[in-house]
């Protein structure tokens, strides 16, 4: 998909070279200008570099030209649709990264308390652990450089860390328990960027997977999820897409693939200048027979809005919750020569009984657009299912039972389920936002991670006989306490520790097992899963 705009970058290159013409006699200028009357385009282009060659040549100070190119090209793509967009190199790198499935570092999870980096887990395999770097350590320099306790920014100690494969990383490392700084050489290798939060088991048939976005190896990682559900007796899925924003169009066709019939269509793009294209399930899928349940929200977008509309459209499964964002636009990455990139729209997503996932925007009007999720939220669409109305002319038909569903941008889902406002305290948001409730579990989990581990050898028993302390409650309101964040009343002050007591236990299901367990804590009250359960439930 990627493409470089050789002509049109020629054309600019060779523009640039008639700076030369700018000495010449002013006679010479007429027939310049004829040349170009039969090619509007590049009379365009023309004068975009005389103008830039101009200000950069006779402008009273000194210019930057790169900056005012990247601007003119930011200017130009502001005027489009709300997704065309430029990046420079750096943010280039930065963008592809998740999707492309790994980055080269040394391979840890790990979080800041206070001003240390402090190890959450090794990557499994990895070069952390191969060396023996254990959950729990802190890094406190790294090639003899400090990064602990001189307020380095998160992002320099990242760029410390990762580099090319097979250099060496020279981390100083301190241990609980140990006297000494502790001395490792790391040699990083590709870490894998995993798509899959959560893969786990809801109820002894019902299986759910979550992952948070369509990357190159997303379609993968899907398959073993699946795999690894149906080993442990999985009937029915739920496909938890809440807050997926979405990524390859390709990664979705073939995830698509593993729930739909063979040649059942997917999605299909429509544009001014690109052909039509269909993209059909090539057969074969893993899941093919069980029931389905697709997650979503207002923050779900472009490739997950393609696999729940598919589902939805073939009566594949029923989607459950809050109208997804509604990003229908299909960009093509334009690569430039300087490792900057322009994602340019030119189509757009259909789902296949014709709805266009995108919704409606005025050129050059980013900040309405931007701001659509608050105004659903103020006219009552996220908490109130009355508040949503389609005119007739958005009704479609889903293709095999002829269920109706609606266009007008985003998947409207089957059963809708209200944003629980109320379901967190403001105390609560006040002591998550100061970063009380995440620092009081790394320094808990910091005394307490062998005693737990011995405590608790699975997850299974962890997860019916665990109990956050109090004493570990009692801290975060204390901390809160002292930047006057405080319960209105008791009432108030027990619903946040109920609110503290279940984060911190899916925190700590975390730190000592992974994300799956996270959710798998979290998650045993989520109203959308738990209406989920009850719809598969139905179908047994």
């Amino acid at each position: 998909m990627r493409i470089i705009l050789s002509a049109v970058l020629a054309s600019v290159m060779c523009m640039a070279a008639q700076a030369q013409f700018f000495n010449l006699p002013a006679q010479r200028q007429p027939r310049q200008e004829q040349r170009s009357d039969n090619n509007p385009m590049e009379k365009e282009v023309q004068k975009l570099v005389f103008a830039t060659a101009m200000i950069s040549r006779f402008y009273v100070d000194t210019v930057d030209v790169h900056k005012q190119v990247e601007d003119a090209i930011n200017g130009m793509l502001s005027k489009l649709d709300p997704h065309s967009a430029y990046s420079t190199p750096k943010e280039t790198k930065q963008l592809n990264e998740p999707l492309s499935g790994s980055f080269e570092g040394i391979g840890v999870q790990f979080n800041m308390l206070e001003d240390t980096l402090l190890v959450i887990q090794p990557v499994p395999k990895g070069p952390s652990e191969k060396v023996g770097i254990l959950a729990g350590d802190r890094i406190v320099a790294v090639n003899d450089t400090a990064i602990a306790g001189v307020k380095m920014s998160r992002e320099e100690i990242m760029g410390r860390l990762r580099g090319p494969k097979n250099t060496i990383a020279h981390l100083s490392i301190v241990r609980r328990g140990i006297r000494d700084t502790l001395s490792f050489d790391v040699k990083r290798d590709k870490i894998p960027v995993n798509s899959v939060d959560a893969a786990y088991m809801v109820t002894p048939t019902i299986g759910l997977v979550r992952f948070n976005n369509f990357a190159q190896t997303t379609h993968q990682e899907i398959v073993d999820a699946i795999k690894k559900l149906q080993a442990l007796g999985m009937k029915n899925l739920i496909i938890d897409l809440q807050q997926n924003g979405g990524g390859y169009l390709q990664a979705a066709a073939e995830i698509a693939s593993e729930f739909l019939p063979k040649n059942d269509l997917i999605v299909y793009t429509r544009g001014r200048m690109v052909p039509d294209q269909e993209f059909r399930s090539t057969g074969g899928g893993l899941f093919t027979e069980g029931k389905i349940a697709v997650l979503v929200d207002e923050y779900s977008a472009s490739a997950a809005e393609i696999l729940s509309g598919a589902i939805q459209d073939q009566d594949r499964g029923v989607v459950v919750g809050r109208r997804t964002f509604g990003k229908g636009l299909v960009q093509r990455p334009i690569d430039l020569p300087d490792g900057s990139m322009i994602r340019l729209t030119v189509a757009k997503y259909y789902t296949p009984s014709g709805r266009c996932i995108q919704k409606p925007y005025e050129k050059g009007d980013k900040m309405n657009y931007a701001r659509d999720v608050i105004n659903r939220y103020n006219k009552g669409e996220l908490t109130n299912a009355d508040s949503i109305h389609f005119p007739d002319s958005l009704r479609f038909q889903t293709l095999r039972e002829g269920r109706t569903v609606y266009g007008g941008g985003g998947i409207m889902p089957d059963y809708f389920v209200p944003l629980d406002t109320t379901k967190y305290t403001k105390c609560y948001r006040e002591l998550s936002a100061r970063s009380h409730i995440i620092n009081t579990n790394l320094r808990y989990m910091d005394k307490n991670r062998k005693k737990l581990l011995k405590a608790y050898p699975n997850f299974e028993k962890f997860c019916k006989e665990y109990e956050v302390p109090q004493t570990v409650i009692d801290e975060i309101f204390a901390l809160g306490e002292k930047d006057k964040i405080r319960p209105a009343d008791e009432a108030e002050r027990q619903k946040t520790a109920g609110n503290i007591g279940r984060i911190v236990k899916a925190l700590v299901a975390r730190d000592l097992w992974d994300m799956s367990e996270y959710f798998a804590v979290i998650y045993q009250d989520d109203e959308m899963v738990l209406k989920a359960v009850e719809l598969l439930s139905e179908a047994e």
